[in-house]
This record gives C-alpha cells, structure tokens and sequence, in this order.
C-alpha cells in the first residue's frame, strides 16, 4: 500500500514548491503583475498634484496672479501721409496716425516681497505682497537713425505706458513722476500700447519738444507663485529681495548677485541692450514685442513652498517595482538558504503590501509633510510583513532579517530622493553593491535541485 501511495504523481503544489524554475517564473510573473497597482498609485498621485494646481489656481484668481512688470515706454503719436491715386489719377495723400516707440536709457527696479502661505483644505499656495519702485530716463529721440520729422510729432498726446500681467494686485493707484510733475496712472487698453494691461499717463511735451525725461514709479503688488521683470532698458538694474528662504531665480538671466539665508534672500540683476530682443525705438508697429522675444527678455524669482511632496512621492513610486522585485528576490533566497517553502500567496500580500505603502506615504504627506510620513509608512509596512513572514515561517530571526533588508532598501530610496546632482551616482553605487550579494548569496544555493 506505501509503495502504490509513493508512486504516485505530486501535487502541483509540491512540484512548485521544489522546483526552482517554476518558483522563479511564478515571481517574476507576480512582479509583472504588480506593475499594474503601482501605475495606479503613480495616477493617484498624479491626480492629487494636480487637485493641488487647482486649489493654486483658484487662490490665484482671487488673490492675484503671477506678476510681469514691464517697464515704462514711451509712444509719440506722430501724423503720416500715404500717397495714392484716386479714380481720376490724380495723386492724394490720406493723413494717417503712426507711432513712435522709445524704450527707457536708463532703468532701476526695486522690490520688497514679503510671501506667505495661504491654505485651502490640505492644499497651500504662496502669495506675496510688495512694494516696488521703478525709476529711470528716457533719451532724446534718434532724428538721424529713424529719419523721423520732428515736427509731425503730436507732442501734446504723448503717453508713457507699463504693463502688468493682472491688475488685481494693484493696492493702490500708481503714482508717477515724470520730470517734476506727478501724475496718476489709469488702465489703458488702446490698440497701439505694446502691452495687453496697461497702465498709462498722457503728458503734453508742446513746450518740451523732446523726450529726453527723467520719470519714477512707485505702487504696491499682491501677485502669487512668481514675481517677474522686463529687460527693456538700454541699461536695467533689478533689485529684488524678501522675506522667503527657498526662492528660485527663473528666466533668461540669472542675478549677478544673489544671497540666501534662512530667513531671506536677495538677487540683483544688471543688464545691458546688448542682450535685450529689442531695438531702442522703432515706429509703428505696436507688435515688435511678440510672445518669444518678451519670454527672451523675462526674468524673475519663482517662490517654491519648502517641501514639493507630490514631486518627491512620484519619484518614490517609480521605484517601487525595484523595491518589490528585490523584496522578493531577498525572501526567494531566504526560503532556499532555510530549506522553507513560501507560498506564491505569501508572496502576492507581501507585494500587496508594497504597493499599498505609497498611498500611505501620499496620504501622510498631505497632512505631516513628506519627511515624518515616509518614516510612518516604512515602519508599517517593515513592521507588517515581518511580522507576516514570522508567523507563516515562525521564525522570528528570519522576520528580523528581512524587516532590516527592507528597512536597508527603504533609506537607500529615501538618500536617492534627497539628492539632486548626486542621485544617479549614488543609486548606481547602490545598485552594484546588491547585484554583488545577490552574486554571493547564488554561490551558495544548489541550483541543481529539480
């Protein structure tokens, strides 16, 4: 009776638990199964980034948005005629208006941003309040270069305009000095101003005669995320600075000078026409500063919030099918040295597992901050499936062993996101030393056993 029990054929359970091969298969398809739940995880992080935007973009728009602040330019409306022939042949000329634009000779800006942190539900956005002073000159007009009859020039319309990206900032009305004469600045939205939010004064130059004027803003801003500048001036100087320790300089120029401390920061800014998209004046076409060459000339400082948490989650989850395999690998070879065989089931909660600790990990985030909920979500998840692996294997050296493999695998993710520059060096440092004891532990697995 035992000999006719002994010859017959094993379970696929048995077959599965002692061959090597199909074991190892089973896993890496089980591996390629857990992709599945872990784009899933990468599209909810995703989505709850961009909930983030939204929330931004709604504090934005009714706070204020992102601010350019394009410089003064000076436009002189000057009377043209074109030649024509009527129905009789006889020559016309039909009087026209055309402008002249001049950019500034000389431009300063200085600026005083005080940010902070407004909240809507678990989202943040930053804001900020400043003060901004812009001061400068126009030259004399460029008869020679331009060929302009100065005397076509209707010197009692001339306007000195800027631009803004979003009046809504505005705390007051800005107050301008052009020579020794204030004025008050009004939204102005004539086809022929180069910007699409204007602010402009009219002045009357008929005793003047020239442009040749000194001028100086004065106004506070709210705006939000970003505060950006111009470079128009034939010479620009930008002072910026304010109470925030992780701004970012952004645009085509980088400051000269910057500082950054933990409370503050500053950045200056000098420039030349040289590296400005801009002729100094030009006439009659308000279009000369289109949509690449004034992105060319912008330059600024973006106010980053501390911790981009939805950033450093998703660079968390695309490793997750890393962490997985080689938790795996590492049981796989625990099972082989022990002579203790685990169950493909095992194997797929403890996969489960992984992947559930990323939505921990975003969820935490949300509400502690990435730092102290990567802690809490690598705690859990060490602590579940080695207190798994103790129970089924029960054996609590082994549990011990694979929560310090995990725990290793996990600050080794951890220094990775960290880092900037050094990222890829030390992940392929990394790398090496665990192929090297994968390599060392194979050595001393009997392959041969069927």
């Amino acid at each position: 009776m035992e000999t006719q029990q002994s010859q017959q054929p094993r379970s696929f359970y048995a077959q599965l638990n002692e061959s090597v091969g199909l074991k190892l298969f089973l896993i890496g398809v089980l591996t390629l199964i857990l992709l599945l739940p872990s784009s899933w995880v990468q599209s909810l992080i995703s989505e709850r980034k961009q909930n983030q935007d939204d929330a931004t973009a709604e504090i934005a728009s009714k706070w204020s948005g992102t601010q350019l602040i394009e410089s003064p330019v000076m436009q002189l409306p000057i009377k043209t005629f074109t030649k024509g022939i009527d129905t009789a042949g006889k020559i016309t000329f039909r009087e026209g208006i055309s402008t002249v634009y001049i950019l500034p000779e000389n431009l300063n800006i200085k600026s005083e941003v005080i940010p902070e942190i407004l909240h809507r539900g678990i989202f943040d956005a930053v804001v900020y309040n400043s003060t901004v002073q812009i001061e400068g000159s126009f030259s004399s007009l460029e008869i020679k270069k331009s060929g302009i009859n100065t005397d076509m020039i209707l010197w009692d319309k001339v306007k000195i305009i800027a631009g803004l990206t979003d009046f809504k900032g505005l705390k007051n009305s800005p107050k301008v000095m052009i020579g020794d004469t204030a004025y008050t600045a009004e939204p102005d939205f004539a086809a022929e101003n180069l910007f699409a939010n204007s602010l402009a004064v009219q002045i009357n130059f008929t005793e003047k005669k020239s442009s040749a004027i000194e001028f100086k803003y004065s106004f506070d801003l709210r705006g939000s995320g970003e505060l950006n500048f111009m470079h128009l001036g034939r010479n620009t100087s930008v002072d910026v600075s304010g109470s925030w320790n992780n701004p970012s300089f952004t645009g085509s120029y980088l400051p000269v000078k910057r500082k950054i401390t933990d409370k503050r920061f500053s950045g200056n800014w000098k420039m030349s026409n040289f590296n400005r998209p801009f002729p100094q004046q030009w006439q009659g076409n308000s279009s000369s500063i289109k949509k690449d060459a004034k992105e060319k000339a912008t330059f600024g400082v973006k106010f980053m919030l501390p911790v981009d948490q939805y950033q450093k989650i998703m660079r968390s989850a695309k490793y997750a099918i890393l962490v997985i395999l080689l938790s795996f690998v590492s049981l796989f070879f625990i099972e082989l040295l022990r002579k203790t065989p685990v169950s493909i089931l095992h194997y797929l909660l403890i996969g489960a597992a992984m992947c559930i600790y990323y939505t921990m990990l975003l969820s935490f985030s949300e509400q502690v901050g990435f730092d102290l909920a990567y802690l809490i979500a690598s705690l859990a998840t060490i602590t579940l499936v080695s207190t798994f692996i103790g129970a089924f294997l029960q054996n609590r050296r082994t549990a011990f062993v694979f929560s310090a493999i995990l725990g290793i695998f996990y600050s080794f993710i951890y220094v990775i996101i960290q880092l900037q520059d050094l990222a890829l060096l030390f992940g392929s440092i990394g790398l090496f030393i665990i192929v090297a004891c994968l390599m060392y532990f194979t050595v001393k697995i009997n392959w041969n056993k069927s």
